[in-house]
């Protein structure tokens, strides 16, 4: 009876025991689209079961039994995409891909989409891709990690696992995680393809194209006319990517699910046997409203529903296999309710199945699970490559030991790859990638576009195929442009695949303020707040290039063997100083090959042993506490710096280990008041019930201003040691002189 109710809302029964079948869209015939009959009707049945699914959701969540409505009503011609397409081809689907989902599920035998989806609908712990976090279609053995994008985010990272297949056959890896001759596919709707996110992505697949670059992607965006109830100007899509230089356009009409295969099929064919991008516009209808909670009517007129009701992609097919002698009107209304059926009972039973019910439980897949190493090859260099031997043997300041460093993991590993604005043949703008790209090649060291959004998605496509992706965002406030790729995408990526997909990477990042001669917030940024609430993710800052080089291996490991997403917050006034606290003594270089210890993640870094003070810090903080130590040790004041090394998570057990007996601690951040560090190891003193006399100086909540009006809001040498005698109570005596 509940089935039959659901089955109710959909017009698609009424208009079939009516008669109402459309007249033909295309004159596509099954032979055009390298169709047999019996392919028609099995892509008729993952039709049907996902118009059900749609249903039965619907109805449980009017019934409060379930929490997702978002359908895929009107765009099943999707599965036509699926089936034209290899399992093992990588899909980024979004969230109407459900007749996609239960086609490439019948490629493989064992497969249950009913249960899963059902499962998923309804937020069971037993749901086999997110685990009950959230509704999301995906599947590890279909090649299809999850996906909750709404505003085509995964577009960046798509066009990155495509350019990751191409740098596969380069290099000619023994086992990457994708085939060589696989293809990536992601969809969007005609809304979505607005949003700056989606253009970026597009941009770069058209930029790689244009170069002649192979990129075996397709971009399938789903054009049902409308998002949400903004309607989309008839053929935009078409006027804007019909004739883009460097992307190959096919259209398709997604209502007749034989025109649609055509189409798929052209745009595989492409994609496969030419490498080259592919924008597969579809064109579809959406049923039923946007969500479970849109009231269509109110900003639709009825006629309008009812006319695109009438464009039904099941009617298109239920007249296509009527014409082909395969079924008829009463064979389309035992299978519509045999499948209504079978998907009535799975989601009743899906009710029954247990939901998360902790704290600890829901976070479980926060961190990617312990997985087995993997052997490790070494990295080969070009046959001309330069010689480091002398830069590794003499001191050399941060920038200079970041770039031994980074070749160092480059030589020992072949899957590390670093790229970004100016890395390649300029060395980065500050020389930390300098002579990389001569030492390993233009295919391991490589310049990209202008866009950090496709910077970062390059870098989570790359981790999906196996690499050690380092990507360099040129300034902290750049980061801005595209922080969703990491907050969205990236550190989002195991929770909600419980922990099955995970996407590696050492992001690398100039920033912190302190350059003299600059100003804006964008080259002399000093807030780290955009980093510090994304679950998951390791922001790590180095004090100095001996640091650098420590912390980085250690980076690396995480990323390499635990699956981490990795930021590397490099102090731009740091890079070329050489010297603590007097010209020419050198204090702030090391050589390479001399560096040993380790900077174990959730370890700080000590520096003196004294009794009266000890001063939290890190980064610029560091240095400029460490000159302020001398001032401190003349006026009777013995202090320790800890050098935080990690921002997040704070080690705060290490942090409270190192303090000791210590009665007075100064907390020295360099970011500004509001939303930085120092604010969170206060909270945790308090939480954690740290009795001592407490202390911090901050910058100013402010941007950075330009030349010497910095200093104004910035924290000096001398900001510390006033600080440091105030809170020890003991007198300046160079200032009472």
């Amino acid at each position: 009876m509940a089935g039959a109710i659901a089955a109710s809302a959909d017009g698609f029964l009424t208009r079939l025991q009516a008669g109402r079948l459309p007249a033909p869209l295309a004159e596509t015939t099954l032979a055009d689209a390298g169709m047999t009959a019996r392919d028609l009707a099995a892509l008729f049945e993952s039709q049907l079961t996902s118009r059900r699914l749609d249903l039965e959701a619907r109805r449980l969540g009017a019934e409060k039994r379930g929490f997702y409505s978002i359908g895929s009503s009107g765009h099943e011609g999707n599965a036509a995409v699926a089936r034209a397409f290899r399992i093992d081809d990588l899909a980024f689907l979004h969230y109407r891909s459900g007749a996609f989902y239960v086609e490439r599920a019948s490629k493989l035998p064992g497969q249950n989409p009913i249960w899963n989806m059902a499962l998923s609908f309804v937020a069971s712990s037993e749901d086999p891709i997110s685990g009950g976090r959230h509704k999301v279609i995906g599947s590890k053995p279909l090649f299809i990690p999850p996906q909750t994008s709404t505003i085509a985010s995964h577009l960046p990272k798509a066009m990155g696992a495509a350019f990751s297949i191409a740098l596969s056959r380069t290099h000619r890896r023994p086992n990457p995680e994708l085939p060589r001759d696989s293809v990536v596919l992601c969809s969007f709707g005609d809304a979505s393809a607005n949003h700056s996110t989606a253009v970026g992505a597009i941009n770069a697949a058209a930029h790689t194209g244009y170069r002649g670059l192979p990129l075996p992607l397709v971009f399938v965006c789903e054009d049902n006319g409308i998002g949400i109830s903004v309607k989309t100007p008839e053929d935009w899509i078409a006027a804007n990517y019909g004739a883009r230089a460097g992307l190959r356009y096919i259209f398709g009409d997604g209502r007749d699910v034989v025109d649609a295969m055509r189409a798929a099929r052209a745009a595989e064919r492409c994609a496969r046997g030419a490498r080259a991008p592919v924008f597969l516009h579809l064109r579809t209808v959406r049923l039923m409203g946007h969500a479970g909670s849109d009231v269509e009517s109110t900003y639709r007129e009825r006629a309008e529903i009812e006319k695109e009701a009438d464009q039904d992609p099941l009617l298109h097919t239920a007249r296509r296999l009527i014409e082909e002698g395969v079924m008829s009107l009463e064979d389309i209304e035992a299978l519509y309710t045999d499948i209504g059926g079978r998907v009535y009972r799975a989601m009743e039973q899906a009710t029954t199945r247990p939901k998360l019910t902790s704290a600890s439980a829901v976070t479980a897949s926060l961190l990617p699970p312990a997985r087995p190493r993997r052997a490790i090859r070494p990295g080969k260099t070009m046959p001309n490559a330069p010689d480091d031997a002398r830069a590794r043997t003499e001191p050399q300041h941060m920038s200079r030991l970041i770039s031994l460093a980074l070749a160092e993991q480059m030589e020992r590993d072949e899957n590390v790859v670093i790229f970004g604005e100016d890395v390649a043949k300029k060395g980065g703008v500050y020389g930390a990638t300098t002579r990389l790209q001569p030492k390993f090649g233009p295919s391991r060291v490589f310049d990209t576009i202008l866009d950090e959004q496709s910077i970062l998605g390059m870098a989570i496509g790359l981790g999906h195929n196996g690499y050690i992706p380092v990507p360099e965002i040129q300034f902290l406030a750049y980061v801005h442009n595209a922080e969703d790729q990491l907050r969205g995408e990236a550190a989002s990526l195991s929770f909600f695949s419980n922990g099955q997909f995970t996407n590696p990477m050492v992001v690398r990042i100039a920033g912190l303020a302190y350059q003299k001669g600059f100003g804006g917030h964008f080259h002399n940024d000093n807030s780290v707040a955009i980093f510090r609430d994304i679950p998951g993710i390791i922001l790590a800052c180095p004090s100095s290039g001996a640091e650098a080089v420590k912390m980085m291996r250690e980076a690396f490991r995480l990323a390499r063997e635990e699956g981490r997403v990795v930021v590397f917050l490099e102090p731009i006034a740091l890079y070329p100083v050489k010297d603590l606290y007097a010209e020419g003594d050198g204090q702030m270089t090391s050589v390479f090959n001399e560096i040993e210890g380790k900077a174990d993640f959730g370890a700080v870094n000590q520096i003196g042993d004294g009794t009266d003070l000890a001063i939290v810090t890190y980064g610029n903080g560091a240095w400029l506490s460490q000159r302020a130590s001398k001032a401190l040790t003349e006026n009777g004041v013995s202090a320790r710096i800890i050098d935080l090394r990690w921002l997040a998570p704070l080690p705060m057990d290490a942090i409270i280990d190192a303090i000791g007996a210590c009665e007075n601690v100064l907390i020295v951040d360099e970011c500004r008041k509001s939303g930085s560090v120092s604010e969170e190891i206060i909270a945790q003193f308090a939480d954690r019930g740290v009795s001592r006399n407490l202390s911090r100086i901050t910058g100013v909540d402010t941007f950075i201003p330009l030349g010497p009006a910095a200093d104004t809001v910035l924290i000096s040498e001398a900001d510390i040691v006033h600080a440091a005698l105030a809170l020890t109570g003991k007198t300046n005596k160079r200032a009472a002189e």
